[in-house]
């Protein structure tokens, strides 16, 4: 379920795929202040009304929207290898062990394709919620020079904001190794476990053994906001202790929040497109509480401030994204 307002952005002199986006154009405090002072972007900031029990239920996640979303978008054209998620996260490819990554919402690839890419000592399972989508990464990254992806990229279909990991990511004899937080989403009162056991496991291997890092990128800004606590401590579940996540989205008072409607406001910094998925724009402290509840540790929040041109229209627009690290405490 990734998104990014890349279409034909650039940053100033720069091509996107090449741009290192993890810098500072401008002061975030300053557009703040910009935004706040002014009365056309004031039903940004208004509270939310909570609904009157006598209207109809709020607007609720649709799959099929984000199904539907990258059909629309499923050719080459759309894609754009995020080459600068290396700078922004260099342990991806710095680490000398054999890393597993899971890239939660993988998309069409296009961060996946740049983590197998740095290093050949790197596995990556990526799951999505479309069908669709999972084989057309898988198409991309197969066709990708330079990357022999045999035994080192796993699709899986999952929608990891109703659904919760299969077994095979983890499983009762790597609870000692995983920690606790395996063990809620192991039992089967919490929640059903899924058996499947998938061809690329070994015989006598009975998982993937947890993994070293979590990717989610421009991904928990396209589900509800009351549903990202229980997303993010799935993922938590999964990573092995002193594992990282990584995390990169949309940050509060991006051009693209400030470009929705009034009536595409289904929440407090929470909108819906007309093809019916989800935004969220995140502040530094509702990242911080998020991860914090779900017992990470914080290493680097900041937010990225980006001026980006629109030449086919000759604008220049402020983009605002949050970038995170997080790791899960060793013990």
């Amino acid at each position: 379920m990734e998104v990014e307002e890349a279409g034909e952005l650039e940053t100033a002199g720069k091509d996107v795929a090449e741009a290192e986006y993890h810098s500072h154009d401008f002061e975030w405090e300053e557009l703040k202040e910009e935004v706040e002072s002014g009365p056309a972007f004031s039903y940004h900031l208004s509270p939310f009304p909570e609904p009157a029990a006598s209207t109809t239920s709020p607007p609720q996640l649709s799959s099929e929207a984000w199904r539907s979303f990258h059909r629309r978008h499923a050719s080459g054209k759309f894609f754009k290898e995020r080459r600068y998620l290396l700078k922004e996260f260099p342990e991806l490819c710095s680490s000398k062990d054999h890393a597993k990554v899971l890239e939660v919402g993988c998309g069409n690839g296009s961060t996946a394709v740049s983590i197998l890419r740095s290093s050949e000592r790197i596995t990556v399972f990526a799951c999505d919620c479309s069908k669709d989508t999972l084989e057309r990464a898988n198409e991309i990254i197969s066709n990708t020079k330079g990357i022999d992806i045999k035994d080192r990229f796993h699709p899986f279909l999952m929608d990891v904001s109703k659904e919760t990991f299969p077994d095979w990511l983890f499983c009762k004899a790597c609870q000692c190794s995983l920690g606790k937080d395996a063990a809620l989403l192991l039992d089967p009162s919490h929640h059903g476990i899924r058996k499947e056991h998938p061809v690329f496991l070994r015989e006598n291997q009975c998982c993937a053994g947890g993994m070293d890092f979590i990717t989610m990128i421009f991904t928990l800004s396209a589900i509800p906001f009351d549903i990202m606590p229980t997303t993010i401590e799935q993922c938590v579940s999964v990573l092995k202790p002193g594992g990282l996540l990584l995390f990169r989205d949309y940050g509060l008072y991006d051009m693209t929040m400030l470009r929705f409607l009034p009536h595409q406001r289904v929440g407090f910094r929470e909108y819906m497109r007309s093809d019916g998925t989800f935004s969220y724009f995140f502040s530094l402290d509702t990242v911080r509480e998020l991860f914090h509840a779900a017992g990470l540790v914080e290493l680097e929040l900041e937010y990225c401030c980006v001026k980006s041109v629109n030449r086919k229209k000759g604008k220049t627009m402020q983009r605002v994204w949050v970038h995170g690290k997080f790791q899960k405490p060793p013990t």
